[in-house]
C-alpha cells in the first residue's frame, strides 16, 4: 500500500499554536545537540524558544482583559437607558428655552445642524 506523505494543517488558533511551540521547543531543548531543528537555516530556536512563555502569558492577559471588558459594557449598557433619557430631556427643554436661538445649545456641548433637511426624492 503506498504511504503518503501526509498532511499538516497548522491551526489558525493563536492559542493552539503557542501551545504547539512550547511542545515542539520543549522536545528541541530536551534533545540538545541531537535535536533535528539545529539544520533549521531561518529560524533559531534558542533566540525564538524564549519568547514563547510570554507570548502565552500576553494571549493569557489579554483573553482576561477581553472578559473584563465585556463586563464593564454590560454594566455600562444597564445605566445608558436612563442616562439617554435624562440628555433627551435636557436637550428638548434647553432647545424649547432657546428656541429663538437654537445655536445657544452649543454652549451645551450640543451641535445644531441647521441646514434645511433635503427634500424626498420622487420615483
Amino acid at each position: 500500500m503506498p504511504r503518503t506523505k501526509g498532511r499538516v494543517v497548522l491551526s489558525k488558533n493563536p492559542k493552539e499554536n503557542l501551545d504547539l511551540a512550547k511542545v515542539v521547543y520543549d522536545k528541541h531543548v530536551a534533545l540538545g545537540a541531537a535535536s533535528p531543528l539545529k539544520l533549521l537555516q531561518d529560524v533559531d530556536w534558542a533566540v525564538t524558544g524564549p519568547k514563547i512563555t510570554p507570548a502565552i502569558t500576553d494571549h493569557t492577559s489579554a483573553e482576561f482583559h477581553k472578559g473584563e471588558m465585556e463586563k464593564y459594557y454590560a454594566a455600562r449598557d444597564l445605566k445608558m437607558p436612563e442616562i439617554t433619557k435624562g440628555l433627551k430631556q435636557s436637550i428638548a427643554l434647553l432647545k424649547a428655552t432657546f428656541g429663538d436661538n437654537p445655536k445657544k445649545l452649543s454652549d451645551w456641548g450640543i451641535s445644531v445642524d441647521d441646514t434645511p433637511a433635503p427634500k424626498p426624492k420622487k420615483l
